[in-house]
């Protein structure tokens, strides 16, 4: 099968490349800009897009683009529109031509974090920053298209690619003797492969008749202090990580103090086991060294 990856570099999109290295389909991974082992791919042009898909022959296409700087979106709402809405956009319609099917990667941020259970794929969302507001409008353009799709909402998603608050926590308490952290934003964090073994396993046992929108993260859950400390330790640093308030660490854009999400339709249609956070993360701190 013939695969388009986009957003390649970024941390899904490469740990995509690690797990489809030695897989069977054949894969064109692109990014706005190219380097090695991916062509430049301007996803906000159609025609573009389209001259892609016909002269590869995807018949997936595996959206990891997105505008992921929650901060920078509050002061930039038209940049975050381009990536998280105009391109699933332009995506879904070159989906619907070709007969493709379009896999999307969306956010726990498009709720509002004010539940007191995890969230299920049933449950309205309601995105209380631009960044939530945006992905949650690239979703239902997906949805409007009238391609075959899949949606997966994850949360946390972290690796040692790019920039992501694993590989942020391993800096900061390797270089400081005292850290605080915020203990009053619950989720669940996602170790990137696990979620691109989830994708590619989907393709490959040729279960993309399964449209819908689904929730993936790893099990369990924790707040950004426990993660963080949970990285120091399994690092080693002895940095004293303490506890604060989302209060004492004001930022841009409004956080959900609650974002678990409910995988049980996930695991129910694809029959998938999935790890712990914690046992995810110590294969990441593994894969570093």
């Amino acid at each position: 099968m013939n695969i388009l990856i986009t957003g390649a570099g970024g941390q899904l999109g490469r740990t995509f490349r690690d797990v489809a290295a030695d897989g069977d389909h054949k894969c064109y991974f692109t990014d706005i800009r190219e380097g090695e082992g991916v062509t430049s791919l301007d996803v906000t042009d159609f025609e573009a897009v389209m001259s892609f898909l016909e002269t590869s022959d995807a018949e997936v296409i595996v959206n990891c683009a997105a505008y992921t700087n929650v901060d920078g979106a509050e002061s930039d709402e038209e940049a975050a529109r381009i990536v998280n809405v105009e391109a699933p956009k332009v995506l879904a319609e070159a989906a619907r031509r070709k007969g493709a099917t379009l896999i999307h990667i969306s956010t726990d941020y498009v709720f509002d974090g004010k539940s007191y259970r995890p969230y299920t794929e049933e449950d309205a969302p309601a995105p209380v920053s631009v960044y939530g507001k945006t992905k949650y409008e690239g979703e239902a353009a997906v949805v409007e298209s009238g391609c075959k799709y899949m949606i997966f909402r994850t949360a946390w998603l972290y690796s040692r690619y790019g920039r992501n608050f694993f590989l942020t926590m391993a800096d900061k308490t390797a270089e400081h003797p005292i850290l605080k952290v915020v203990a009053d934003q619950v989720g669940t964090p996602t170790y990137a492969l696990d979620l691109a073994e989830l994708i590619y396993n989907i393709i490959d046992n040729q279960m993309l008749d399964k449209v819908g929108i689904y929730h993936f993260t790893d099990e369990g859950v924790c707040s950004w202090y426990d993660f963080a400390k949970a990285i120091c330790d399994g690092l080693g640093h002895l940095c004293d990580v303490i506890p604060c308030r989302t209060c004492d660490y004001p930022t841009k854009a409004v956080r959900p103090h609650y974002s678990v999400l409910d995988k049980t339709k996930v695991k129910e249609t694809f029959g998938v086991d999935i790890p712990h956070w914690r046992d995810s993360l110590s294969c990441c701190i593994q894969d570093l060294f």
